[in-house]
């Protein structure tokens, strides 16, 4: 799945002003475990971080939200997993769940 959002980003649903550093989040649902590789984790800064949603795409809007445009642009090019297998933004999260963002890979 490669994701993109509304508004031309890797965040599905566009931005939410109402999320972010000191507020809460408009997600309802579970806690997934966020994965992420290469040069998503390095935007991010961390390689794994709990985050709230309800859906595969809620996680994703929700990591986008926390870490920023740079962070967004990476997962537009990036393919998503869940506990391992490809994911869709509409899959079903609940709190044992793993989301994985994976940015392209090459070589041989």
């Amino acid at each position: 799945m490669r994701v993109t959002g509304a508004d031309g980003t890797g965040c599905p649903g566009g931005p939410s002003p109402t999320f972010g550093p000191g507020r809460s989040s408009p997600y309802t649902g579970g806690m997934a475990m966020l994965r992420l590789f290469a040069s998503v984790r390095v935007a991010a800064g961390t390689g794994r971080v709990e985050v709230p949603g309800s859906t595969v795409g809620d996680v994703v809007a929700a990591a986008c939200e926390r870490y920023g445009s740079a962070f967004a642009a990476q997962v537009a090019t990036c393919h998503v997993w869940l506990n391992g297998d490809p994911a869709g933004d509409s899959d079903p999260v609940v709190d044992s769940d793993e989301v994985a963002i994976l940015p392209p890979v090459s070589g041989g």
